[in-house]
């Protein structure tokens, strides 16, 4: 997967918006304004994406291109590689679980005004 089709998909997904609020290195994507998945240009191979902790251990665990995120909080982000052999419909799965693990913490009025956010699986 490259980053136009990163791009693409995330912008997708209901409520979704994107900036550069940590500067001209990092694209953010955000669904009601909380963070779900960051691209770095400066590493460009790269994209970060929040997981559920046990799931972020299995994941490790069991394929190389999933790490603990540099520079963010290792227990519940994870750095995928999109140089590996990832395919498309697996990532897409993660950015999925990434968005689904934002959106559960988001207060209920917000879940409740929007509900299409809550059917992304």
């Amino acid at each position: 997967m490259n980053i136009e089709s990163l791009r693409e998909y995330c912008l997708s997904l209901p409520m979704v918006s994107e900036d550069m609020a940590f500067g001209d290195e990092y694209l953010l994507f955000r669904v009601c304004d909380k963070i779900f998945a960051c691209y770095g240009f400066v590493r460009q191979d790269y994209f970060v994406l929040k997981t559920d902790p046990d799931y972020a251990l299995i994941l490790r665990d069991r394929y190389s291109e999933i790490e603990p995120a540099w520079h963010w909080n290792k227990k519940y982000w994870s750095q995928v590689s999109l140089n590996g052999g990832l395919p498309d419909e697996f990532i897409k799965s993660l950015i999925c679980h990434s968005y689904a693990e934002v959106v559960k913490k988001l207060p209920k009025r917000i879940k409740s005004q929007y509900p299409e956010i809550s059917e992304v699986r």
